[in-house]
């Protein structure tokens, strides 16, 4: 049933989604399913199989609700077979509670002392028969002994217990839900007294949004501003509580003809809208606004990592990383073609110091010594001046990201990788190596701390950890891993990989040298048949005894490549490359009771380019000379700059000034634009226009579009009015990309 819901929700075929749930319940991993078993899963790919494991989550813990509460109303003896018939055809959280509420167990409301008191009759009566009078009804119900000292308490008994009716009915409620939410508002205010401490929430102070329209980003903005104590929100029904109320009346039978009982219901009704169901449905409205938000919010984090770890590497090549700082000097790290430290130095060309001569002539010194080809300048305090430095030694440079380098640089792995180095040159060796290969270096790295999301302490911790873990999972295992100089953490992140296995597989390299073919690995310790199944198409051996061992043909599909290669009359190193031999041959022709046509195809692909690695190509930016801080922008300026972070409501790129300008969604392209990474990304190299510069608050505000019209006098209360409704800065913001983006942007101010 689980796995026919999932194929109509993806829209194909059942078998498929069967055979990806019993390899994924095998303790196979997407990417290994999603590369090597297509015939089985009908190529799902790795986005679709991430789905389908989520959904898959979902569905079983919705299962599992479902059992505990059939159990749970079977126990009471209320559980008849429309009931169970009901509750067996929910497909969502939500409606099994609503079902659900009027026998989950609960404190003794007023309603349950009223049934207590025998009040429930005298209820059932006035809701089936409205002629009758309601006084003259409840007489016959007064009994002291019970707590029914009048009529008056009487009816006030039997009110509640329809009150609670009404507030129960899982249709009406759902009902209700869905109309408060396509015609509700979210309002906000600004507490008493909070004006000026909560001024980075003036944008929310009166403020009003429908739930339908909000961004994700405004969502979590207006609960942070809440949660400080600044804003009130309150949800809104949008209609008149008339329209509310007329649908719980004609729900029940509930009219105003005239008779004796109809006002009495119809206060009855007024009393469960605005008493019991309001607040249920506000309550179940804020879930679900943050819910959403929550999910975009894991979403962008998401893609940007993804970006982030698939950035352009700048290969094999003696790097220079230089850690800027003005104080405590510039921190230097030459790393080899391999990562591997060879020299480290402190320089101080800057204030107060001012060093330059001295700073210039030690590096170019190691320059000269190592052969070195890059320099990777971290993004932080004095990386403007610290390119300027750089660009005197005329080698290749590139500003980089340096988010999560001091996490790095403090962690235990460091502290076992680099035992010999300073917590403060640790960064530099970090940003000479991202520059290098980002993958490689950010791994080492806890994803969150690259903060490449928005809001992120405001989502959930294991939501977002579990997205994340699989972005890395699955960019690891679509690049490869060389395997004989990967470092553990690298490791652990191949598909079946386990962080132990990742230890025993560097301690057999470190004990025995690097390994000659994939079939070595059955001599590391702990590393069985199910182990090299799911990682040995991952694991790249260069110059290596077998030449398909550097690339992703699976030792399993050997045998085919060796098929391939008697119908061809050549041998492995004549047919790898061979673009002309590889399209005369039909994939048709190799096709097996045990390899079909999608993995015939894939390998023919990968001896054609074996081992190709598909990430893009590495390109850097050139800075604007003479444009060093934001008073050097002026409005009409057209520079080069680079992405550093996409959100929702736009991107923030690096033009060379220590603050990252916004370029909001509306500036992107001359089309609309839903989402900000259909346009950009991470690491892009992009052309803006400088439309608004606000130097007092540092805000830069730039567009892609380049015929847009530039503001030479940017209004007083700031930048422009689109870039005025970006969310306020958190006020104990995360650490990372995100949050350098936001304070280079001037949201701290």
């Amino acid at each position: 049933m689980l796995t026919q819901r999932i194929a109509e929700e993806l829209g194909v075929p059942e078998r498929q989604i069967r055979a990806a749930v019993e390899l994924l319940d095998g303790g196979a991993t997407v990417p290994f399913v999603a590369r090597y078993r297509k015939e089985a899963t009908g190529g799902l790919d790795d986005a679709q199989l991430r789905t389908l494991q989520e959904r898959l989550q979902y569905l079983r813990e919705l299962e599992d609700r479902r059992t505990a509460i059939l159990n749970s109303i079977r126990e009471q003896g209320k559980l008849d077979d429309e009931l169970e018939a009901r509750i067996m055809a929910v497909d969502s959280k939500a409606r099994l509670e609503d079902l659900y509420l009027p026998y989950k167990p609960k404190r003794r409301t007023k309603a349950q002392i009223a049934r207590e008191a025998g009040l429930e009759p005298l209820a059932e009566a006035l809701l089936a028969d409205p002629g009758l009078d309601p006084p003259t009804a409840a007489t016959g119900y007064v009994n002291p002994e019970a707590g029914v000292a009048d009529a008056a308490a009487a009816l006030e008994g039997a009110r509640a217990i329809l009150v609670e009716r009404f507030a129960e009915d899982a249709d009406l409620i759902g009902d209700l839900r869905e109309q408060m939410w396509s015609r509700g508002r979210l309002v906000s205010r600004v507490r008493e007294g909070q004006q000026e401490a909560g001024a980075k929430f003036a944008d929310y102070f009166e403020f009003s949004e429908p739930f339908t329209a909000m961004p994700s980003h405004r969502i979590l903005a207006l609960f942070r501003g809440e949660k400080e104590g600044v804003l009130d929100l309150s949800p809104e029904p949008g209609d008149e509580d008339s329209a509310y109320e007329q649908a719980i009346a004609e729900r029940f039978g509930v009219q105003d003809q005239g008779r004796p009982a109809d006002r009495w219901l119809a206060e009855t009704v007024r009393w469960a809208w605005r008493t019991r169901i309001l607040l249920h449905l506000g309550i179940d409205l804020r879930m679900r606004l943050r819910q959403a938000a929550e999910a975009e919010a894991v979403r962008v984090f998401a893609a940007n990592l993804r970006d982030l770890l698939l950035a352009a590497p700048a290969g094999a090549r003696p790097t220079m990383g230089l850690d800027p700082g003005y104080r405590t000097g510039v921190k230097v790290a030459v790393v080899d073609a391999t990562g591997k430290v060879v020299a480290t130095e402190t320089v101080y060309p800057h204030v107060p110091h001012r060093r330059w001569d001295e700073a210039l002539a030690v590096l170019a010194a190691l320059v000269r010594e190592h052969n070195v080809e890059l320099i990777a300048i971290g993004n932080g305090t004095a990386s403007r001046e610290t390119d300027k430095l750089a660009a005197a030694l005329g080698v290749t440079k590139a500003v980089v990201s340096e988010a999560g380098a001091s996490v790095y640089s403090a962690s235990a792995y460091a502290s076992s990788e680099l035992p010999e180095l300073d917590v403060s040159l640790r960064g530099a060796v970090s940003i000479a190596r991202r520059l290098q290969d980002p993958l490689a270096e950010l791994v080492k790295i806890d994803p969150k701390s690259i903060g490449v999301g928005q809001y992120q302490h405001d989502v959930p911790e294991a939501a977002l950890s579990r997205s994340l873990d699989a972005v890395v999972e699955d960019c690891v295992n679509a690049v490869g891993v060389d395997v004989n100089t990967a470092s553990p953490p690298l490791l652990r992140r191949v598909s079946g990989i386990t962080a132990g296995l990742a230890d025993n597989i560097v301690a057999h390299r470190d004990a025995h040298g690097p390994f000659r073919t994939r079939t070595a690995l059955a001599d590391v310790p702990r590393l069985g048949p199910k182990a090299f199944e799911q990682c040995a198409g991952f694991l790249r051996i260069r110059g290596g005894d077998d030449p398909l061992d550097c690339s992703a043909v699976h030792p399993e599909s050997y045998p085919v490549v060796r098929r391939i290669l008697a119908a061809s009359g050549t041998d492995i190193t004549s047919l790898i490359g061979n673009t002309a031999l590889l399209r005369r041959l039909r994939p048709a022709d190799f096709i097996s009771g045990t390899v079909g046509l999608p993995t015939v195809t894939d390998i023919l692909a990968e001896l054609d380019k074996p081992g190709r690695d598909p990430r893009p190509s590495f390109v850097t930016a050139r800075f604007a000379d003479g444009i060093e801080k934001v008073a050097d922008l002026k409005p009409g300026m057209v520079l080069e700059g680079v992405v550093t972070n996409v959100a929702a409501f736009g991107a923030f790129v690096d033009v060379g000034v220590h603050q990252d300008g916004l370029v909001h969604v509306s500036a992107m392209a001359n089309r609309f634009v839903k989402d900000p990474r259909d346009v950009v990304k991470p690491g892009d190299v992009v052309r803006v226009k400088v439309l608004t510069v606000d130097v007092p608050r540092n805000r830069i505000g730039l567009s892609l579009r380049l015929d847009d019209r530039a503001e030479a006098k940017p209004s007083a209360g700031g930048p422009d009015r689109k870039q005025a409704k970006r969310p306020p800065a958190p006020s104990k913001p995360p650490a990372g990309a995100l949050a350098d983006a936001l304070r280079r942007a001037g949201y701290n101010n």
